[in-house]
């Protein structure tokens, strides 16, 4: 398991968004969602004409190249076991999409995103050291309720309980924990007021109700009113927005940096 399990969450959605954020992708995607379903009859009839070994099979992470240290980051070597960690979580994401899509994945390009997503981890970690910040119990209690919640375990005791049964340490958790309040800090330091307008709330409500018409609402039923939806909607622009920040701060602090890339 990657030592900056807790970030890895943060960034592993924001590689995520930056690989799909473009708006021709997103159009393109929209575009495809019709032509899927005649993909899906059309390999069902050739999965039952041809049987099980012409089915697509799940590709396997290629890794056998991979440097025994990825990258150099300000001196701090980020080291093939977490690059292969990290790489692996996210390529299984990836070769779910690609398998859905019909498209080939491109191992090259996810492993430049995935060492490129380490790097500016690794900087924002270092800036968040640097300036000192300090950590206290009930922040790190905080972050922990916050994952139970959405690991949907009863407790903070419990999604450390399974933690441990994975193998960590309350040592090295506790140690995650206090970086991922430091993180957060840098971010809100370097972002401001986040609290989202309602004009910003609106759109994101018409951007959800696209999405749910444009998938044909399988299974979902229709979008809740803006109302009900508003607190959801609030944490989800905030959201948005610290990952935004968060991607402006790795510019800015990439172009100071000394960093090398072996990969």
């Amino acid at each position: 398991m990657s030592k900056k399990w807790i970030l890895g969450l943060l960034f592993a959605a924001l590689l995520a968004l930056a690989a799909c954020g473009n708006d021709e992708e997103a159009k393109k995607e929209g575009q495809d969602k019709d032509q899927k379903q005649e993909q899906k009859a059309e390999e069902g009839q050739e999965g039952q004409e041809g049987g099980e070994g012409e089915q697509a099979k799940m590709p396997e992470p290629d890794l056998k190249d991979t440097p025994e240290v990825v990258a150099e980051v300000n001196g701090e070597e980020i080291k093939k076991e977490e690059f292969e960690s990290a790489y692996k979580q996210q390529f299984q994401q990836a070769a779910m999409q690609a398998q859905m899509s019909g498209q080939e994945l491109d191992q090259d390009q996810l492993k430049q995103q995935m060492v490129e997503s380490l790097v500016g981890q690794e900087l924002l970690i270092q800036e968040a050291n640097n300036r000192g910040y300090e950590a206290t119990q009930e922040e790190k209690d905080k972050i922990l309720e916050d994952l139970a919640e959405q690991n949907q375990l009863g407790s903070k005791d419990e999604f450390m309980a399974a933690l441990e049964e994975q193998g960590m340490s309350k040592e090295e958790i506790d140690s995650q924990l206090e970086l991922q309040v430091k993180m957060d800090q840098l971010i809100e330091e370097e972002a401001g007021d986040l609290e989202p307008s309602e004009e910003e709330l609106k759109q994101a409500y018409e951007q959800m109700k696209a999405q749910q018409e444009q998938m044909g609402g399988e299974g979902q039923g229709e979008v809740p009113p803006y109302e009900e939806m508003k607190p959801q909607l609030e944490e989800q622009v905030k959201m948005q927005k610290e990952g935004e920040e968060a991607q402006k701060l790795m510019k800015s602090l990439r172009e100071e940096a000394d960093v090398k890339v072996h990969i």
